[in-house]
């Protein structure tokens, strides 16, 4: 009886670990520094080096759904500016 207890502990233990494991997360592996035109970019995600991914950068989300990675904001102020222009386009739809 004590073995049976054991080995479904041992078993929740094991289904638990597996369970908590890291999520994968979808990164962008080299970033450009070209000007994307504001009208084609719905959203945007940045990504920071060191915390599940290995650059920093900014993934812009068009509206046909592609990912187009992009310098990170700290780096220009293009990029700190198409942000604002979204997160304005984002406000304007709610």
């Amino acid at each position: 009886m004590a073995s049976r207890v054991a080995a479904l502990l041992l078993l929740g233990v094991l289904c638990f670990s597996f369970a908590s494991g890291e999520i994968a997360v979808d990164c962008c592996l080299q970033a450009i520094d070209k000007r994307l035109p504001s009208k084609n970019i719905v959203d945007y995600i940045i990504q920071e080096a060191g915390k599940g991914c290995e650059i920093s950068a900014t993934a812009f989300i068009t509206n046909s759904g592609r990912t187009l990675c992009v310098i990170h904001p700290s780096q220009k102020p293009w990029v700190r500016n198409l942000i604002n222009i979204v997160n304005k386009k984002k406000q304007a739809q709610q």
